[in-house]
């Protein structure tokens, strides 16, 4: 259940604690239930607005079933970050095409090099607030001039329960995410739904 109300300002916020936000530990049954809900709708995107080939880092990228499949059977080079260990043998395992690498999304240096587009599915509100902006700061500074971002959180500002995890989910709003992005250097250019109802935001990096 949805408990949704303003937030306070992400100053007061503490950084998370946890660099997998609890997935780490019920990594196998995160595995077991992932369903396909959003795969389709990450690759039209990715397909309407970059070339073919092109690199995309999927940020929280779990299992890689089944974003990073989808897109790599796009013919798209993908590249995954995740904190989860469990996860990222698996998506090693699901995807062998691409690269991946253990670590806290927050504070990757993205393989040292720049993408023109990154993808973010189910990650940025397992994070606190503080997170939530270094996280959208560091995707900025690796995406290419004219890059975009995809991501996923609710449009209301709301705080939950996770039901695998129990750890507090936050979602900062759809106002705040617009000013967040403005503020790194990216612009939203639209939202979307996916067939399960999530909402999604797509921003891009002006070229």
């Amino acid at each position: 259940m949805l408990i949704c109300h303003a937030l306070p300002a992400f100053d007061g916020w503490m950084t998370t604690t946890d660099p997998s936000a609890g997935w780490e530990a019920i990594a196998d049954r995160f595995v077991a239930i992932r369903s396909g809900v959003g795969a389709s709708l990450v690759r039209a995107w990715a397909e309407e607005h970059l070339l073919g080939g092109a690199p995309i880092v999927d940020v929280g990228c779990g299992s890689g079933v089944p974003i990073a499949r989808a897109l790599a059977d796009g013919g798209f080079a993908v590249w995954g970050i995740d904190a989860s260990a469990s996860l990222v043998a698996a998506f090693r395992r699901n995807v062998p095409q691409a690269s991946a690498i253990c670590e806290p999304a927050q504070d990757s240096i993205f393989f040292g090099r720049s993408f023109a587009g990154a993808v973010s599915i189910g990650l940025i509100f397992l994070l606190d607030p503080a997170d939530q902006y270094r996280l959208i700061a560091r995707v900025t500074d690796a995406l290419e001039p004219g890059g975009r971002f995809l991501f996923s959180a609710p449009r209301e500002a709301c705080e939950w329960r996770d039901t695998l995890t129990n750890q507090r989910s936050i979602s900062l709003g759809a106002l705040e995410y617009t000013r967040v992005l403005d503020r790194t250097g990216l612009r939203l250019d639209r939202c979307h739904l996916d067939e399960g109802g999530n909402h999604y935001y797509d921003a891009v990096k002006p070229a």
